[in-house]
């Protein structure tokens, strides 16, 4: 049956990002998605958050329907990198081929996000073409130039590597712009990450103009940072 996957999102344990993963889930659910993956900045906090709350589950099952897909994004030395089905403890500053041999040592999946946009961190195809890497992000709905979009589609092709697409929402307003469609009989953790690395359908469709600006203003102003730390001191407690 056909799965709807947001494999790029962020919570308010991303530095950057403003929402909780409730609100994320939450949207996602609303908008007819089955599951997500927090791809926080260089975190895994919000995995605990989810398993004490209720909202994950250890063994990779759903809860309610829905699953919620362990991950980070790391900034390598070289780029973004997305891990994804697994944990890592923090690894930025380290090279990008040693983050993805410590993704493939815990079973995880090695994604390589927005590679060509040079304003975001991109590993670049340089790197890219050293990387073992399990697929491409080969569209991201918050890339400006959807030139970069085409090149790592074009890319991804020429090098026979699976595709994904992401919303890269750093609030629950931009959760599943874009996603992938994975084909696979269960919703299970198992199940989407050996589908990822198959063939997929993917929704294409960038952030409105004005979700662009809320995320270029988290970025520089790093907006409800004392709501944040609030947030997580409570829960904690």
């Amino acid at each position: 049956m056909p799965l709807n996957i947001d494999l790029h999102t962020h919570s308010f344990f991303s530095g950057d990002g403003v929402s909780t993963p409730e609100e994320l889930i939450a949207a996602a659910r609303a908008k007819g998605l089955h599951g997500l993956a927090l791809t926080d900045h260089n975190t895994c906090e919000g995995m605990e958050y989810m398993l004490r709350k209720g909202l994950m589950r250890e063994d990779g099952l759903p809860v309610d329907g829905f699953l919620a897909i362990p991950g980070v994004e790391v900034s390598t030395s070289d780029g973004h990198i997305l891990c994804v089905g697994v944990t890592l403890p923090n690894m930025k500053g380290r090279p990008a081929a040693e983050v993805c041999k410590a993704i493939h040592e815990r079973g995880g999946l090695a994604i390589a996000p927005h590679p060509y946009d040079y304003l975001r961190s991109a590993i670049g195809e340089a790197v890219l073409k050293t990387l073992p890497v399990d697929a491409v992000e080969v569209y991201n709905a918050a890339t400006t130039f959807q030139y970069c979009n085409r090149k790592a589609h074009a890319y991804a092709e020429a090098a026979g590597l699976p595709m994904t697409s992401g919303s890269d929402a750093h609030h629950e307003r931009s959760i599943g712009t874009a996603y992938t469609i994975l084909e696979t009989e269960e919703l299970t953790l198992a199940n989407v990450l050996r589908q990822i690395v198959g063939k997929n359908r993917l929704v294409e469709n960038p952030l409105t103009p004005r979700d662009k600006i809320v995320k270029t203003w988290n970025n520089w102003m790093r907006l409800r940072w004392r709501h944040r730390m609030k947030m997580k001191k409570d829960w904690k407690n």
